[in-house]
């Protein structure tokens, strides 16, 4: 699929959307960015740069539970004990 000539229309706060071919062809999703660059001749060129994964995804989550923290903890993180008639 050719995707030479794919124009967009830049908004009142300078943003652009990127032609659904251009994502298909070079599978651009969401979190992706894109390197903007122009060269010394006024050209400009464009590289996707793919960043769809945090930098703590290889971590495994953590069961948090369903506890109330602040009941046994102070705003600090202290331990405490609880007092019903608080």
């Amino acid at each position: 699929m050719a995707t030479n000539g794919e124009q967009t229309t830049i908004n009142d706060h300078y943003s652009v959307t990127v032609p659904a071919a251009i994502r298909d062809r070079l599978d651009i999703q969401p979190g992706d960015k894109i390197e903007w660059e122009v060269t010394d001749g006024g050209e400009l060129t464009i590289e996707v740069v793919k960043q769809r994964f945090g930098a703590f995804d290889d971590f495994e989550a953590v069961d948090m539970g369903e506890t109330d923290v602040t009941a046994d903890h102070n705003i600090a993180g202290i331990e405490q004990e609880y007092d019903e008639g608080q």
